[in-house]
């Protein structure tokens, strides 16, 4: 019983630190209190704040020097695929650098992946895709809607069978569900990119990587537009 309530406490200092971190209200080079006094603070033992620090310093938030103590490191220096951070971030969404930086990286991958998808998904996996699709088609809130896009993007991330696209998703998946939603709710209509999405399912499913590639590159580009611009106004995405 005992580790388990310090596990939980452990997991409660590194919740807390890293969202005051990742949100810049412990700014970079900002030097953490000593030990003791840390771990009285946040109402922890030491062996629970000690386990926390290890796992903050392995994510690149924090570092330790025996004569400077613990402070907290540059945003280049974290680890920013690890799912936690990631989540930190969205925490504080949104703000302009994250989005961008969410972009550029879907525009990176997902137009390859659906190129890839096109070439190489099983029926199986094509079900999979459809059924996603199918999913936004019948959402009737926002909440429905940003939960099947994310599955919709996800099939088509395991229909490339690219073990290393699958497991990128995994770590992204909380980022782009927070992307989702905010390019939802900026729409008039959240349905709009629905069509976009039956395109590049039918690129897929016809077996026209250049067409799926395309249709995804479309895609993004409208939800990025989407996103930066404010609810009110009519704008297709």
């Amino acid at each position: 019983m005992k580790s388990i309530i310090v596990r939980s406490l452990h997991n409660q200092v590194i919740q807390e630190l890293g969202q005051q971190i990742v949100s810049g209200e412990l700014a970079a080079g900002k030097s953490l209190p000593r030990e003791e006094l840390l771990a009285e603070s946040m109402s922890v033992s030491r062996t629970a704040l000690r386990e926390a620090m290890k796992v903050l310093s392995a994510k690149g938030l924090i570092e330790s020097r025996q004569k400077t103590g613990t402070r907290v490191r540059e945003a280049v220096h974290w680890n920013q695929l690890d799912a936690d951070v990631l989540a930190w971030r969205c925490a504080s969404m949104p703000t302009d650098t994250f989005i961008e930086e969410l972009v550029e990286m879907r525009e990176i991958i997902e137009p390859a992946a659906a190129a890839a998808a096109a070439r190489r998904h099983t029926p199986e996996q094509l079900t999979v895709i459809k059924d996603a699709y199918e999913a936004m088609a019948a959402a009737e809130d926002l909440d429905a809607w940003a939960t099947a896009d994310l599955a919709f993007h996800e099939s088509l991330l395991r229909a490339t069978n690219n073990g290393l696209l699958t497991s990128l998703f995994s770590v992204i998946e909380t980022a782009l569900g927070t992307y989702f939603l905010m390019s939802a709710r900026n729409s008039a209509n959240f349905k709009l990119a629905l069509p976009q999405h039956f395109k590049v399912y039918e690129a897929v499913r016809r077996r026209q990587p250049e067409a799926a590639r395309q249709g995804m590159l479309k895609l993004v580009a409208d939800s990025r537009s989407n996103v930066h611009h404010r609810p009110g106004k009519s704008r297709t995405a």
